[in-house]
C-alpha cells in the first residue's frame, strides 16, 4: 500500500516538473510569430483583463499560447504524425493520406439552402448584366479525379454529383465549363499537386485548352512554351493541414512563352506595377505557390500588348493564379478578383471598364463553402 502512494507521490512530482520545466522554456525561449511548418500565424501571449478572466477567455487564450509556442513543437507533431500512421490513421484535419503519397482533402455536400442562395444570386447577376458573357468553370480537386488513391471507404462526398447539380441548375445566360473528362483522361500525368490542394500548372494548361472552345480563342499548343520547373521543394497547404511528415515534397513548374509576350501588371493591394506575374523571390518561402501573382489579392489588372479590344474579368480562387498567364495572348485587359478581399461592387467594375467577359474560375470545394460569392450583387 505504502509502495503505491510513493509511486504516486513520484509520478506527481515528476508531472509538475514536467510542466515547470515546459513553463520555464516558454518564459526563457523568445516566441515564434510564425510556423513554417504548419504555415499559420502562431498565438501570441495574450493580454491580461479581469473581463476575460472572469469569462473564461483568458484561460482558454493561455491554453492556445502555450500549445503553439511548445518548446521542439514540429518535432513533437511529427512524433504525433509517426505514431498515427504506425496505428494505421490515414486521416487528419480533414486530410486523407493516400496512395503514392498523395495528400487528399476531403470534400462534403454543402447544405442544400446554401447551394440554392448562391445559385440565386448567380442568376440574379445575370439577370443585371445581360450584354456581358458569363461562363463557370467548375474544377474538380484531386479527391474526384484521383479517388482511386483514396484509403478505402474513406467517407466521402461525390464531387462530380455536386458540379452536375450545379450545371443543370444554371440558367441558359451562364455557360459551364465542362473541365471535369478533361483532366480525368489526363489523370496519370501530375495534374495535381501531392501534398497542395491546388491543381498544378500543367492541369491549369489542359483546362485553358479546353476554355478555348467555349470562348471562342485557339488556345497556344503545349510548344508555344517552355516548361521551367523553378523548385523540387514545395510542401503545400496539405502538408501543413494534414500534419503528415515523411512525404515527398513537390515540384512546381511554370509554363513560360518560348517568345517574348509584354504585359503590365498593376497590383492594386500592394500599390505597385510590374511586368511580370510572378514573383520570383516567393520561391524562398515555405508558400512556394505564391510565385503566382504573389497570393491572394483583392484586384489585379493586366494590360497586355494584344489590340483585339477584348476585356476579361476572371473573378476567382487560387485555382486561378497559375492560370490567368494563359490568357495573355487573348485579350488587351484581364482584370483578376478575389472576392474574399474585393468589397467594391463587382457590377460597377464591369460597367466602369466596360468588361464584356466574366469567367467564374473556382475549384468545387471553394465554390461548395466560400459565402463571399454572395457578394456577386453588390451594388
Amino acid at each position: 500500500m505504502q509502495k503505491g502512494k510513493n509511486l504516486t507521490y513520484i509520478i506527481f512530482f515528476m508531472f509538475i516538473s514536467y510542466i515547470c520545466t515546459l513553463t520555464s522554456f516558454n518564459i526563457l525561449l523568445p516566441d515564434k510569430a510564425f510556423s513554417e511548418t504548419e504555415n499559420r500565424v502562431l498565438q501570441k501571449a495574450p493580454s491580461f483583463s479581469w473581463d476575460a478572466l472572469l469569462e473564461g477567455d483568458l484561460m482558454a487564450d493561455y491554453e492556445k499560447y502555450f500549445a503553439d509556442q511548445f518548446p521542439g513543437r514540429d518535432f513533437w507533431i511529427g512524433v504525433k504524425s509517426d505514431v498515427e500512421r504506425f496505428w494505421g490513421k490515414k486521416e487528419n484535419n480533414g486530410v486523407y493520406l493516400g496512395e503514392d503519397g498523395y495528400l487528399l482533402q476531403e470534400f462534403s455536400q454543402p447544405d442544400p439552402e446554401e447551394l440554392e442562395k448562391k445559385l440565386n444570386v448567380f442568376h440574379n447577376f445575370a439577370t443585371s448584366l445581360p450584354e456581358v458573357k458569363k461562363s463557370l468553370m467548375l474544377v474538380p480537386n484531386a479527391v474526384k479525379i484521383l479517388e482511386d488513391q483514396l484509403p478505402k471507404y474513406a467517407p466521402v462526398d461525390d464531387e462530380r454529383e455536386f458540379m452536375t447539380n450545379v450545371q443543370q441548375r444554371l440558367t441558359k445566360d451562364i455557360t459551364y465549363v465542362d473541365v471535369y473528362d478533361t483532366l480525368y483522361g489526363k489523370r496519370e500525368e501530375e495534374i495535381f499537386y501531392k501534398t497542395d490542394h491546388h491543381w498544378t500548372t500543367r492541369g491549369a494548361f489542359y483546362a485553358y485548352q479546353k476554355l478555348g472552345e467555349y470562348l471562342n480563342f485557339t488556345p497556344d499548343k503545349k510548344e508555344f512554351f517552355q516548361v521551367k520547373k523553378v523548385t523540387d521543394n514545395f510542401y503545400g497547404s496539405l502538408y501543413s493541414q494534414g500534419g503528415f511528415r515523411h512525404v515527398q515534397p513537390d515540384t512546381i513548374e511554370l509554363f513560360l512563352p518560348q517568345q517574348e509576350v509584354e504585359y503590365k501588371v498593376n497590383y492594386y493591394d500592394y500599390k505597385q506595377t510590374s511586368n511580370s506575374l510572378y514573383f520570383w523571390e516567393n520561391l524562398q518561402k515555405k508558400d512556394k505557390y505564391t510565385v503566382f501573382l504573389g497570393g491572394n489579392q483583392s484586384l489585379i489588372k493586366v494590360e497586355t500588348g494584344v489590340t483585339n479590344g477584348k476585356k476579361l474579368a476572371v473573378v476567382k480562387d487560387s485555382y486561378a493564379h497559375c492560370f490567368v498567364p494563359f490568357l495573355l495572348r487573348h485579350y488587351q485587359e484581364i482584370y483578376v478578383i478575389d472576392l474574399r478581399y474585393y468589397n467594391d461592387s463587382l457590377q460597377k467594375l464591369l460597367q466602369e471598364q466596360e468588361i464584356k467577359e466574366v469567367l467564374f474560375l473556382y475549384n468545387v470545394k471553394t465554390f461548395a463553402e466560400d459565402v463571399s460569392l454572395l457578394k456577386i450583387n453588390k451594388q
